[in-house]
């Protein structure tokens, strides 16, 4: 039996659940949205699995104020995504981003920290000495300087964004199947359907792509080469006997990140050069990033660190963009309604609402109606353009 959508988003996680939600809350739009998605659970979702960082600390604008909308955004979910009275919780702990720098990354630091400024972020360039003073706790040893967000920075509650998208989505008309997008069907230059794969099918007028890590699979069943893999990071909980009062997330000259997480610290790394970073489907940590990177990198900029305990660890795809790692966003150039939302490497649930409502914009009225988006767009990628994320996390 074959069922029909006018939108047919394959993945409901954060991503497809935004633009279920815009979709489904523009009064332009009176069409059927059906959200494809595998687990319900959400268990190895890439969303769930997340840190759930806020920041405006990017290198490049558009990211800057998807940035700032995301923040703005997450402080009113209460109000926006309630449905019948009950309001999510998203947690914001506003304590920003702490960005240090090295002599060799000074300059793109303060490069970073004027443009975001100029588009209306609250970056402060700190010097050594400021940096001392406001964070007794850190070694300034070889810091030349940090960038730190006074406000609209921190940490949310992943899941429960997540969830308040998709319940807010369904409350407007959208309909969740438990089930996997398997193949994009095409006809003529354009979708037609799609096949899932316990058997069904769903034809549909357009489709959005938000299939996060796996997103560069299902690309390839219309045979469009989308650069986007899933690559595996591996997150580390510890104790420490010395509280960290008011510790902002912390990013080192190296790529080490820490912040706290209730009463422990979570700290994570992208493997530097020289490290293997292959294509995953395992969520299995890598412990030796924590051995060989991480903790003698902690211990040595952070003195209360030299004596931690290791107490956790789970591991978390980012759907990467090799290309740029950078968003995918925007139609097909050539295939008609095929809609991509992919390739954030990290940074997507903060891009959430932003990206959530520029595609529903263009889906529904054929262009960006409020942030211009356009740089995202996948002509970039067969034109061998990159527009490159400098503060990747």
């Amino acid at each position: 039996m074959t069922e029909t959508a006018d939108i047919l988003i394959a993945g409901g996680g954060v991503m497809g659940s935004a633009i279920a939600y815009f979709l489904s809350g523009d009064p332009a739009f009176d069409g059927s949205v059906v959200v494809v998605e595998p687990d319900p659970s959400y268990g190895a979702c890439s969303t769930t699995r997340s840190w759930g960082g806020v920041r405006q600390q990017f290198s490049t604008a558009e990211n800057i104020e998807m940035g700032l909308f995301g923040a703005s955004f997450v402080k009113r979910a209460a109000e926006t995504l309630e449905v019948e009275g009950e309001k999510p919780e998203l947690g914001f702990k506003e304590r920003g981003y702490l960005m240090l720098a090295d002599p060799d990354g000074l300059d793109k630091l303060r490069a970073n920290c004027q443009l975001q400024c100029r588009l209306g972020a609250r970056t402060t360039l700190l010097e050594p000495a400021e940096i001392a003073q406001r964070f007794p706790w850190l070694n300034t040893e070889g810091l030349a300087g940090a960038g730190f967000g006074l406000e609209n920075e921190g940490w949310i509650d992943p899941a429960a964004l997540l969830h308040a998208f998709k319940r807010k989505a369904i409350s407007g008309g959208a309909r969740y199947v438990t089930d996997r997008v398997a193949e994009i069907e095409l006809d003529g230059g354009g979708v037609r359907g799609a096949r899932l794969e316990r058997g069904g099918r769903i034809a549909c007028k357009s489709l959005v792509n938000a299939a996060g890590a796996r997103a560069g699979y299902l690309a390839a069943s219309a045979g469009v080469d989308l650069p986007v893999r899933p690559r595996k990071r591996s997150t580390f909980v510890f104790d420490c006997r010395t509280e960290i009062p008011d510790m902002p997330l912390t990013i080192g000259p190296t790529g080490v990140v820490c912040r706290p997480e209730g009463a422990h610290y979570i700290t994570i790394v992208s493997p530097p050069d020289g490290y293997p970073d292959p294509d995953s489907d395992d969520l299995e940590p890598d412990y030796s990033h924590f051995e060989e990177i991480i903790w003698p990198t902690l211990a040595a900029r952070i003195p209360a660190f030299e004596a931690i305990k290791l107490t956790g660890a789970w591991g978390g795809h980012y759907d990467y963009n090799t290309f740029d790692q950078n968003a995918i966003l925007g139609p097909h150039p050539e295939i008609r309604n095929l809609y991509f939302c992919n390739g954030f490497s990290g940074h997507g649930l903060q891009q959430a609402p932003a990206a959530g409502r520029a595609l529903a914009e263009v889906i529904v009225h054929g262009r960006y109606l409020t942030l211009d988006l356009t740089a995202f767009g996948f002509e970039r990628i067969l034109d061998g353009r990159p527009l490159k994320e400098k503060n990747v996390i």
